[in-house]
């Protein structure tokens, strides 16, 4: 939910907020304009605004963490998903039932790019560790590659509230390059609870 929002809900002015915070009220103005990215604030000037409020850190950045489609959930839901499956059914049933499913280009014709890409990478990753020719029905994919990297959430909520990038970097480094080509920062996709 956005600052103006919980505003709304408790029926307080930005220049409240601002004051009660301890905060200059252009902060909060530019914040609540979308002139400053709540997500890229300090960990001290959420924490400023989260208790003013009455919420967590969390809850003044999610929407903007979270996919724009309301229909979809969370990228990191569906990465963990996409995981189980592999674990519960087996790298080749995985990828045959993937390829046979066509869910690879139905995503990519709904313009769910980043479930398309994880998707092909996770089948691509698994052909190379089970030695096997990669399916050719998607070499036009694999020409793409999302705009900016898709961290894990938990890794950019770290660094957002650290107010550093040590884990993003360290995550880059680390990445399957069969992700790490689509620009999807994944290095973990055995060890699923």
């Amino acid at each position: 939910m956005k600052i103006n929002a919980f505003l709304a809900q408790r029926n307080m002015t930005q220049y409240r907020l601002a004051k009660l915070a301890g905060l200059p009220n252009a902060t909060i103005s530019d914040i609540c304009s979308g002139k400053a990215k709540i997500e890229k604030c300090s960990a001290e000037t959420l924490y400023k605004i989260a208790r003013v409020l009455g919420v967590s850190m969390e809850d003044l950045i999610i929407e903007q963490m979270e996919s724009q489609s309301m229909h979809r959930s969370t990228f990191d839901v569906f990465k963990s998903n996409v995981c189980h499956q592999v674990k519960d059914q087996g790298d080749l049933d995985f990828i045959i039932q993937t390829l046979e499913s066509g869910i690879i280009r139905q995503y990519a014709d709904q313009g769910w790019y980043a479930e398309c890409l994880y998707l092909l990478a996770m089948v691509d990753y698994l052909s190379r560790e089970n030695g096997l020719p990669l399916c050719n029905d998607y070499d036009d994919l694999r020409q793409m590659k999302l705009q900016a990297p898709l961290y894990p959430f938990s890794v950019v909520i770290a660094d957002a509230v650290s107010n550093d990038q040590q884990r993003m970097k360290a995550s880059m480094q680390q990445a399957i390059p069969e992700f790490r080509r689509f620009n999807i920062i994944e290095s973990e996709v055995r060890n699923v609870v």
